[in-house]
């Protein structure tokens, strides 16, 4: 595992962090599209796919990058400091992530294309929770049911929808656009994550490949990695700004920054923002060259340490003072984006108890040897 960059990776890096400057910044785009349910632009949208970010994961013969989870955390911390409010962990992440793990054939030949182009947007779900029945009529397959909090499903044109048939679940790709398909907004604190509560009526589904215990759990380490290191993007951003702020707001005729207490505060936020990126960085590395046991608990304890990174948001607020409570500032919204994080497929507590037990199992197994 390297903890360094590459060339080619920083290179990476750059570009996208110019491009989002220039084309998708907080105040010109972001802040526009808090109340649209897209969340982008197709200006934004293709600039980001002629970049190669939208198939950063999907393999050269479809037409993308065939790059690793390492350069998709790459991409996504710069995504997560620019709060870009988009569907890119939806359709370049966990869309596919969870096509490669099912082993999807052909058939998504077209997809995959479409994702790597930016000419589709695909979403998946459930990951937790209640799935959708799939009956099987005739020569072809229908789902029933309810997808809670599906992120990106308005701006999706294809919805991968894990769902149940007799004893088994597979992976189905359904047309969001369909008639028996309804999407409605699903309000929560951060309105830089679209999510949706969809229902699926009988509509008609294509299946892609079946999905094991493992193959939901693979999907899920990876879409959590991959969420982690846009939280760290998130919180390092607004640590950074809170910092640069210390360095100028003066009192008693000096900068606050020189004052103790708020030079705690800012040691406070770059611990907690290194020692989650360390865990965030192993976690890319092993969602592609781990074993599946390794991969997972690198997932769990990602989340589990990461998912903490609201204090840093916290803490930058306290640093700006008053300013920082108001809309007209940016430290909100990066707050919001770091508490949805924490949210995200269960708090932080939940998979601190699973390291926890995970510890508490090599000791055991360790103290009968």
């Amino acid at each position: 595992m390297n903890l360094e960059l590459t060339d080619e990776q920083v290179a990476l890096r750059d570009t996208v962090r110019h491009y989002l400057a220039e084309k998708a910044a907080v105040a010109t785009h972001v802040r526009p599209m808090l109340e649209d349910p897209t969340g982008t632009t197709d200006e934004v949208w293709q600039g980001l796919a002629a970049l190669g970010a939208t198939g950063v994961l999907v393999a050269e013969e479809y037409g993308g990058a065939g790059m690793t989870m390492v350069e998709a955390g790459v991409v996504a911390e710069a995504l997560g400091a620019a709060l870009s409010p988009g569907p890119w962990l939806s359709s370049a992440v966990a869309a596919p992530r969870a096509l490669v793990h099912v082993g999807a054939g052909t058939d998504v030949t077209e997809l995959l294309t479409g994702i790597a182009a930016g000419s589709t947007i695909a979403t998946v779900g459930p990951l937790r929770g209640p799935r959708p029945a799939a009956v099987r009529t005739g020569r072809r397959f229908v789902l029933r049911g309810e997808l809670a909090a599906l992120p990106d499903a308005a701006v999706a044109d294809v919805l991968l929808v894990f769902a149940d048939n007799a004893d088994d679940t597979v992976l189905f790709a359904v047309d969001s656009s369909s008639a028996d398909v309804t999407v409605v907004p699903r309000p929560h604190v951060d309105p830089t994550r679209k999510l949706f509560d969809v229902t699926l009526d009988g509509v008609s589904a294509h299946p892609l490949g079946a999905a094991t215990a493992d193959v939901l759990t693979a999907v899920v380490d990876d879409v959590l990695i991959a969420s982690a290191a846009d939280a760290i993007g998130a919180a390092h951003k607004v640590m950074s700004l809170a910092i640069d702020y210390a360095k100028v707001r003066r009192q008693f005729d000096q900068p606050i920054g020189s004052f103790q207490a708020v030079q705690h505060l800012c040691v406070d936020m770059y611990e907690s923002v290194e020692l989650a990126r360390s865990g965030v960085i192993h976690a890319l590395w092993a969602a592609d060259a781990a074993e599946p046991a390794e991969r997972h608990l690198s997932a769990v304890r990602a989340k589990a340490f990461a998912g903490r990174l609201a204090s840093v948001g916290d803490t930058a607020i306290q640093v700006f003072g008053g300013i920082g409570f108001t809309w007209e500032h940016d430290a909100h919204l990066y707050l919001k984006r770091l508490l949805s994080w924490s949210a995200l497929l269960g708090g932080a507590d939940d998979y601190l108890e699973q390291v926890g037990a995970q510890l508490v199992g090599q000791v055991d197994r360790k103290g009968l040897q």
